[in-house]
């Protein structure tokens, strides 16, 4: 599948705000909020369309990509690297196009930001893709939990993992 990366729009922003993710994922589910839809559209966040100009997922990149409560445990110190986060649109998922839709990300953040270290934050329960992090070349580093609270049923792990990509040569 092609995918091509733009600047994401209050349109696309709406649609990705109604993704609905199944168990064990619906952590993810956004809800279709205003203040998530301005997140959205902070400018951290791009849009990944498929040749047909079809929502395919996004990345956002800096402080947009974290977990606030990670800066408790320190997670965000290495201030020269740049800090990445994804989603796939829901009905995508499972059917091994993580590392190509990971790939074209990470290529596309590279050439932004001119950096070649990369950093992740993914909930530990989501082996799903932590399996396409380790395959990408992704290293485990920082483990931190978040207590439940009014929005979290349960507490939540996290871990950070790094990568510093090099772009193969043809």
């Amino acid at each position: 599948m092609k995918y091509f990366i733009k600047p994401l729009r209050e349109i696309d922003a709406a649609k990705i705000s109604r993704w609905t993710y199944k168990e064990p994922y619906s952590f993810y589910n956004m809800g279709q909020k205003k203040e998530v839809i301005e997140e959205l559209l902070n400018r951290s966040y791009y849009v990944i369309k498929n040749e047909k100009d079809k929502v395919v997922g996004f990345f956002c990149f800096g402080e947009a990509a974290q977990i606030s409560e990670g800066k408790k445990f320190d997670a965000y110190i290495d201030y020269d690297i740049v800090d990445i986060g994804l989603g796939m649109r829901p009905d995508l998922t499972g059917q091994g196009k993580g590392i190509e839709f990971l790939y074209k990300g990470l290529v596309f953040a590279k050439k932004k930001f001119s950096n070649t270290k990369f950093r992740l934050t993914v909930a530990t329960f989501n082996q799903r893709a932590i399996k396409v992090y380790k395959k990408a070349g992704f290293k485990e580093k920082i483990i931190f939990k978040i207590p439940k609270d009014k929005n979290l049923k349960t507490d939540i792990e996290f871990m950070t993992m790094e990568l510093n990509f090099k772009i193969p040569s043809p």
